[in-house]
C-alpha cells in the first residue's frame, strides 16, 4: 500500500516563500475544528434558553359588552432573563389554545391576547402559561400524542384577572335621552298652545 502525500502551494505574497499546506495538516485542522465544535456545542445550544426570568405583566380586558361583540383579554409583559438573553420566541397556552406572542418595538416585550363570545369568556382568572421554543415543543408533542399537558412545566406562568362585563342597563341611554327630548318639545308646544289661546 502506497501513501500518496499530496501538497499544495499557494503563495503569500508577504512570505518570502510558497506557503506549503498537506492534506494531512488539513485533516488534522478538521479534526481540530470538529471538536471545538462538539466543546461549544452544549453552549451555544443552551443560550436559547431564558434562566431565572423576572416578569413585569400588566392584562386589560373588556369592561363592557354594549360597544363589542366579543370580550378580548390582553397581557403586556416584559421579560428579563438572567443570562441577558433578549427577544425570544414565547408561545402561550391559555384555555388549551396555543398562542405565539407578539414582539412589541420595545426590547424584551411581549403582547398575549385572546378573543372569544362573551359567554365563553366569564368573570374569573385565567392561567396563562409561557413557553419557550424548546418548552412549546414538547407541548405540540403532547398534544399530538393525546398526553396531558399539565405535567408539563413552562417557563412561567402569569394571572390575568377578568373582573367580566357590563351589559349597561335594559334601557339604553339614547333611548331616555330622546325620550326626554320628546317630551320637553311636547311640553314646551303644549304651553305655547295655552299661551297663544
Amino acid at each position: 500500500m502506497f501513501l500518496i502525500r499530496r501538497e499544495i502551494s499557494f503563495y503569500l505574497p508577504w512570505l518570502s516563500s510558497p506557503f506549503n499546506v498537506t492534506y494531512e495538516t488539513m485533516a488534522a485542522t478538521g479534526k481540530v475544528l470538529v471538536i471545538i465544535g462538539l466543546c461549544l456545542l452544549p453552549i451555544l445550544t443552551n443560550g436559547d434558553t431564558c434562566l431565572a426570568p423576572q416578569i413585569k405583566s400588566q392584562t386589560y380586558s373588556t369592561p363592557e359588552a354594549i360597544v363589542s361583540t366579543e370580550t378580548v383579554l390582553i397581557v403586556e409583559f416584559t421579560v428579563n432573563c438572567k443570562n441577558l438573553l433578549k427577544n425570544i420566541n414565547l408561545y402561550a397556552d391559555v384555555l388549551g389554545r396555543l398562542i405565539p406572542a407578539t414582539k412589541t418595538t420595545e426590547p424584551n416585550k411581549y403582547q398575549i391576547s385572546i378573543s372569544d363570545e362573551h359567554k365563553k369568556l366569564p368573570s374569573g382568572n385565567y392561567e396563562v402559561r409561557v413557553f419557550d421554543e424548546e418548552g412549546f415543543a414538547s407541548l405540540r408533542k403532547a398534544q399530538r400524542s393525546g398526553e396531558s399537558t399539565e405535567a408539563l412545566k413552562p417557563l412561567f406562568t402569569l394571572t390575568l384577572n377578568h373582573p367580566g362585563i357590563w351589559t349597561g342597563s335594559i334601557v339604553q341611554t339614547e333611548f331616555v335621552a330622546a325620550i326626554t327630548a320628546i317630551v320637553v318639545w311636547w311640553f314646551a308646544y303644549t304651553s305655547r298652545a295655552k299661551l297663544l289661546a
